[in-house]
């Protein structure tokens, strides 16, 4: 393998309570009810309309209001991502092992690009990522392949020469789709079974397993 690419929320870091915080702060501020932290495992990954799609009530889902709370969510988030998220344990020295047997490493993320860069510079400040792309205006959300066919352009890799690591079905898909090889990991938001279901090539349960993938 010679590219490494990482999904961020449930992968990289455990920013699960910040999301569930603001999404339930919108919801607060519209005076709709709100969801246990746990709940939100199932609620985000897929980009976040589809996050506030599905914590409205099932009558709000229309266009206008999940546009509305949207705005809202991003502007909240972006001041409170950094409350209670934090690198699971040991992923930052798997980062650090992988630029040190010269591997290409980049993150392929649904969270809104703009929040993406601030966060590798304040959980990973010592790791040198080659690409760190999110989600984009015009660009659909993974599993798309969209956004790792531009990384795959940008770092001049393979698709055969080339992992994708994440905790969710949605990752895997998006590894099936762009012709890469799928690693499922177990500390993140989903269980086994989802990425079994989902046809994960390898499963890990802790960061320094996956250098023995490698």
């Amino acid at each position: 393998m010679n590219l490494i690419v990482f999904d961020l929320d449930g992968t990289l870091l455990n920013s699960l309570e910040d999301l569930a915080d603001s999404a339930n702060h919108v919801l607060s501020q519209h005076g709709f009810p709100t969801h246990p932290v746990d709940a939100y495992r199932y609620f985000v990954g897929d980009g976040v309309r589809k996050l506030i799609e599905r914590i409205l009530p099932e009558p709000e889902r229309r266009e206008s209001r999940i546009e509305a709370c949207k705005r809202e969510f991003v502007d909240y988030y972006d001041i409170h991502k950094e409350d209670k998220t934090a690198a699971y344990p040991g992923i930052s020295e798997l980062l650090l092992s992988l630029k040190g047997r010269g591997l290409k490493i980049a993150v392929a993320t649904n969270k809104v690009h703009l929040a993406v860069e601030p966060l590798m510079r304040k959980y990973f400040p010592e790791v040198r990522f080659d690409v760190v792309l999110g989600q984009r205006d015009g660009i659909p959300v993974k599993p798309d392949p969209r956004i790792l066919y531009d990384i795959l352009e940008e770092t001049g890799c393979e698709p055969s020469e080339t992992m994708h690591v994440g905790d969710t079905a949605t990752d895997m898909q998006l590894a099936y789709n762009a012709g890469v090889s799928s690693v499922g990991v177990l500390w993140g938001y989903r269980p086994l079974e989802e990425l079994q279901a989902a046809g994960a090539e390898h499963i890990i349960r802790r960061p320094d397993e996956l250098l023995e993938l490698i």
